[in-house]
């Protein structure tokens, strides 16, 4: 962690508890403060300080100022920062469950993905990460990740010999492998650069990236395969989450459920505005044919079912209606 993220935080977490009996905690994320996902995290700290009457405050921090996402992760996974937001695909290297978002195309469609994310089954993967130190409290629509490049990408052909940056999600890389193309995983803020440089070809993402990242000044083509379906997750501390009351912690849960429903409200809006503003950046979109997508990573959806627990999983969210 850099040594300025680090005495940001635990100069942080020194007052955290320096007002009576009120609870303070921190919310960090990388986002910027006009994001549908900040406006969200805002609306959380809100309705939890106005469910506990002011007993819990929550102050948000945006922009990566107490560190880049993996930091933060870290960071409330032992206990010094309180609540951060995450990609659900990173978080599988802290919870095998979470591999079930970064497999291709699990979903049937948007309100699919939806309803799994409510159900027993998207419960179940957000309390799976206890073990690891922190607990999720609820997602976030990212929409769907598609490719983008220099060239249109209409096949997976299109895809040979390209190095394609990924998050670092072990399952994405071997998505990408299975397609026909190098996989490059590395940190949200090194992939403007690494585009601008050639470092990369192209990426994989949701339509934001082109603006939020500026990725589209130097990607042209934006094609939506929609390979995955990855929410963001707002997780916490699981010591920090143990310390609370049972009334206390209801109230959190709930609050963030709402803010979840609250942020789907905002994505659609806030995803088409991105869109046009990528348009105008002279970004073209083109719709390929999914089957061969489909077809191309059947081998490693296959090979993934030879794991009960996933396959388990797999069948689980199938199963919603």
């Amino acid at each position: 962690m850099k040594l300025k993220h680090l005495g940001l935080v635990l100069a942080l977490g020194m007052m955290a508890h320096t007002v009576g009996a009120v609870e303070k905690m921190r919310l960090g994320h990388g986002l910027p403060e006009d994001h549908a996902v900040h406006k969200a995290v805002v609306k959380f700290a809100e309705l939890v300080k106005e469910r506990t009457n002011g007993e819990v405050l929550i102050t948000v921090f945006a922009n990566g100022v107490l560190g880049n996402e993996r930091e933060m992760l870290e960071q409330v996974q032992n206990g010094v920062l309180e609540i951060t937001k995450a990609s659900a695909s990173p978080l599988e290297t802290f919870s095998a469950e979470y591999k079930v978002f970064n497999l291709p195309f699990v979903f049937r469609d948007r309100e699919h993905f939806f309803k799994v994310l409510t159900s027993p089954v998207g419960e179940s993967i957000l309390a799976s990460s206890k073990k690891s130190g922190f607990i999720g409290l609820a997602y976030y629509d990212s929409g769907a990740r598609s490719f983008y490049g220099k060239k249109a990408i209409n096949t997976p052909d299109d895809l040979k010999g390209l190095k394609i940056r990924v998050q670092q999600s072990p399952t994405t890389i071997k998505m990408i492998q299975a397609i026909g193309a190098t996989p490059m995983p590395m940190a949200w803020g090194e992939v403007y650069p690494a585009l601008q440089t050639g470092v990369v070809d192209g990426a994989e993402n949701n339509v934001t990236a082109l603006t939020n990242g500026r990725h589209g000044e130097v990607c042209k083509f934006y094609s939506e395969t929609e390979h995955q379906i990855v929410p963001d997750v707002l997780v916490m501390s699981a010591a920090r989450w143990d310390s609370l009351k049972k009334p206390i912690q209801d109230i959190i849960k709930k609050a963030a459920v709402d803010s979840y429903e609250y942020q789907k409200s905002l994505w659609g809006a806030f995803e088409k505005v991105e869109r046009e503003k990528s348009i105008a950046m002279g970004v073209k979109f083109n719709t390929p044919d999914k089957k061969a997508f489909v077809a191309k990573v059947k081998p490693m959806m296959d090979e993934e079912r030879k794991n009960p627990a996933i396959a388990k999983l797999l069948d689980s969210i199938a199963a919603v209606k």
